[in-house]
């Protein structure tokens, strides 16, 4: 019986139309030379960035030298931007547990996300002041707050978040080449809230790896995979150069690799196919965000939807369908993509004919059309599976003996949690291209509240043993 978690050969009525197809997407599969390639070049673009040359990635250090080990005592607030919610959550933790959680939800309107910077920030500011008042919080207790500040920054310690660029649905220019916890710090006192102090600042990445670690010991890898992507893992603090602070004999530290922006300076080029460079010519930000234009959510159906475009133009596809009604740019969802992948698997094909005749708006389609996409799904999903499983063997490679032999992957986003196959690929690829660890994915949600608090309770320990010592 085959495997549902393989790609079906393509096998169209007509061979030569067959032969055509597979020629137009075959730089969409991956030789095991191309593999190798990527990973070199990952490997090589990590050491730059670690040792401050220029490099695609960033690998940020973001000063947190140690993962929860069950000491974490005390209640502590987190904040949460990073969509069109704001959250803000109070957690208080006994022998490093969640005894308890509470989280309130505040929307954030448009002209505050895109406008004045001060604004932003006194808004926020006014957001905690209100929950800090109705959750009745002790003047008289100090409470430290981690802020999940989910936007590209340069860290010079814990609490030092500088703004390098908006990205999503944010645009306040002010804040650009600002210390966002400086900006917060400023507008909470404003609301003369001296009890509580914003201790660090992260970003959702790290606070899934924090979380993971706070379920699964073993735990030293965070992934989000979702709308975009992005890693963070454990580094020897030795191999990272980037240390404003002054150190203090640290082992460990996480590094925030900041992959989605993998590949803007050319170095992935190679591997680059013309329905990827239409994507990128289509997209808000052009030559930014290269990987994750592979792999992200917001970018896997509009790539579908570009090379089932050539496969059209050809005369290959929907052929009784005109140009003028070929759906137009960014219309196609990725969600489509995993329905699709979920009738694969169900080798059902009743999603698809659906989303044909919703997405496409016709009826006049045939077997063989409904196999190209089929065909088209399962490849650019492997490809995207492929991709996140080669950077996260890298890492996985990199980790020494005093990390153990089986690690966690802790791993959120909604691609991951609704691509049914994809998920199995990244396991199984990861699996393959690991030397000698045993490697377990888990799922770990929340990452951007619970993660932020628990990296509150870290600073807190850390600042009690700096003033011990």
């Amino acid at each position: 019986m085959k495997s549902m978690y393989e790609i079906e050969k393509l096998q169209l009525s007509d061979p030569v139309k067959n032969g055509k197809v597979e020629d137009i997407v075959k730089r969409l599969a991956f030789t095991d030379a191309i593999v190798e390639r990527i990973k070199q070049v990952f490997i090589s673009e990590m050491e730059l960035a670690l040792n401050m040359e220029p490099s695609s990635l960033q690998m940020e250090n973001t000063y947190i030298p140690e993962l929860p080990d069950g000491t974490e005592n005390g209640t502590f607030l987190a904040m949460d931007l990073g969509g069109t919610n704001l959250r803000v959550l109070m957690m208080t933790m006994k022998r490093g547990e969640v005894s308890n959680e509470i989280v309130q939800h505040y929307p954030l309107p448009e002209e505050l996300r895109i406008g004045c910077g001060d604004k932003l920030f006194d808004h926020l500011a006014k957001c905690i002041d209100d929950f800090a008042k109705e959750k009745q919080l002790k003047d008289d207790c100090k409470y430290s707050l981690g802020f999940t500040f989910s936007f590209p920054m340069r860290q010079s310690g814990l609490d030092s978040g500088v703004l390098v660029t908006w990205t999503k649905s944010f645009n306040c220019p002010s804040v650009v080449g600002q210390d966002a916890v400086l900006l917060l710090r400023k507008s909470l006192a404003k609301y003369k809230r001296t009890n509580i102090e914003v201790v660090a600042i992260l970003n959702d990445t790290t606070g899934t790896l924090m979380h993971g670690a706070l379920l699964d010991k073993n735990t030293r890898i965070g992934i989000v995979l979702g709308t975009g992507s992005n890693g963070c893992y454990m580094e020897r603090a030795n191999r990272v150069k980037h240390w404003e602070k002054q150190r203090h004999g640290e082992k460990h530290v996480v590094v925030d690799v900041e992959w989605g922006a993998f590949g803007d300076n050319g170095v992935l080029d190679f591997m680059s196919t013309e329905f990827d460079r239409t994507v990128d010519e289509g997209s808000l930000l052009k030559n930014s965000f290269t990987f994750e234009k592979y792999i992200g959510g917001k970018y896997l159906g509009e790539l579908c939807r570009c090379i089932l475009q050539k496969l059209h133009e050809n005369d290959l596809f929907l052929e009784a369908l005109s140009k003028e009604q070929y759906p137009k740019p960014w219309t196609f969802d990725s969600d489509n993509v995993s329905v699709i992948e979920y009738g694969t698997l169900n080798d059902s094909w009743d999603s698809l004919e659906e989303i044909i005749r919703t997405k496409f708006a016709t009826a006049r389609y045939s077997n063989d059309d409904l196999k190209i996409v089929r065909y088209v799904c399962g490849l650019i999903s492997k490809r995207a599976a492929q991709l996140v499983a080669i950077n996260t063997s890298v890492l996985l490679n990199r980790m020494g003996e005093e990390e153990g032999d089986n690690i966690t992957v802790a791993i959120d986003g909604s691609v991951y949690k609704h691509h049914p196959r994809l998920r199995k690929w990244i396991i199984d690829y990861t699996a393959l291209w690991t030397n000698d660890k045993k490697c377990k994915f888990m799922l770990a949600e929340d990452g951007s509240g619970k993660g932020a608090a628990i990296v509150a309770a870290i600073a807190d320990k850390l600042r009690l043993r700096e003033c011990s010592n």
